[in-house]
Formats: structure tokens, C-alpha cells, sequence
């Protein structure tokens, strides 16, 4: 049976090494794709980078990014806090479906999450005759968008919480 010492026991080469190779790989994944990114954009100078920022679509593009953010961020955390509380601190019938409908967006791959979406509000889904004779566009439109952001993201909330409330 082999002892673990602290981290904090290592040697000054070994901690310097690890925190370099920690650096190195964060550049690596985070900084130079950024860079790329930038440089790309901005190839041929700043003044058709304004000019495609400042472009209608461009600008109607970040809007409703912006508004598909201010509606989900706050539903995400209001239901995120509630689902990561109810899951930590009570048990209840029906907990364990909670946690897999939760982890659900982990496993699913986003080209069969626009095949479901498709499938329940399109015109040829499930609720899509009910949904087009009363004017309601789910698909392509800002409630589409919604959805799927929260599909995705809530998981993440949720997820992140559920620890610090068992550990408290």
C-alpha cells in the first residue's frame, strides 16, 4: 500500500513544472485559438472588420443573442438552483428521473436535438398543425432559440451547484 503526500510536499522543480506545463497547455487551448480568431478578422485592417460588425444582419444577429442570453440566464439559474436544491437536500419519487433529465443534454448530440425540435414543433410534428392554426412559430424563432439554449446550458447549473449544497 503506497502513501500520498500533500502537494504541497513536492519538490520547488516538480510544483514549477507541473504550473508551466498548466500554463503552456491553457495558451495552447484557450489563448492561441483566440488569437487566430482575432487575426483572422482583422487581416485586412480594422476598417472592414467595423464595417462587417456594423452590417444589419450583423448587428440583428447580436441583438437577439443578447436577448436569447437575458431570457436564459435568468431561467437557468432560478431553475438551476431550484433542481440542484430539491436534489441535494430531499429525497422524493421521482429524484433519480430529475437527475437523468438533467445529464440528458450530455449525452445527446446537438444534430439530434434539432431533429427532436423539428420533429415536436415543426409544421409536420407532433404539435405543429396545433401550433401553426393558432400563429405560433416555435422553430426558427426566438422561443426555438430559447429552447435550445436552455436544453443545453441548464445542465451546467445544475451540475455545478449540486456538490456545494450536498457539501453544506
Amino acid at each position: 500500500m503506497s502513501t500520498f503526500r500533500p502537494a504541497a510536499q513536492d519538490s520547488a522543480a516538480v510544483r514549477w513544472t507541473v504550473g508551466a506545463l498548466a500554463v503552456v497547455i491553457g495558451i495552447l487551448l484557450l489563448v492561441l485559438p483566440l488569437v487566430a480568431v482575432f487575426a483572422e478578422a482583422l487581416r485586412r485592417g480594422w476598417e472592414p472588420a467595423w464595417q462587417a460588425l456594423t452590417e444589419p444582419d450583423t448587428v440583428a444577429a447580436i441583438e437577439l443573442t443578447l436577448i436569447v442570453a437575458l431570457i436564459t440566464v435568468p431561467f437557468n439559474t432560478v431553475g438551476g438552483l431550484a433542481a440542484a436544491w430539491c436534489i441535494a437536500k430531499h429525497d422524493f419519487p421521482g429524484k433519480r428521473l430529475l437527475v437523468t433529465l438533467i445529464e440528458l443534454p450530455f449525452s445527446v448530440v446537438a444534430v439530434s436535438l434539432n431533429k427532436v425540435f423539428v420533429l415536436i414543433f415543426g409544421l409536420q410534428g407532433w404539435l405543429g398543425g396545433w401550433l401553426q392554426a393558432r400563429d405560433i412559430q416555435i422553430i426558427f424563432a426566438l422561443p426555438g432559440l430559447v429552447l435550445a439554449t436552455v436544453f443545453v446550458t441548464f445542465p451546467f447549473v445544475a451540475r455545478t451547484v449540486i456538490p456545494l449544497m450536498v457539501e453544506q
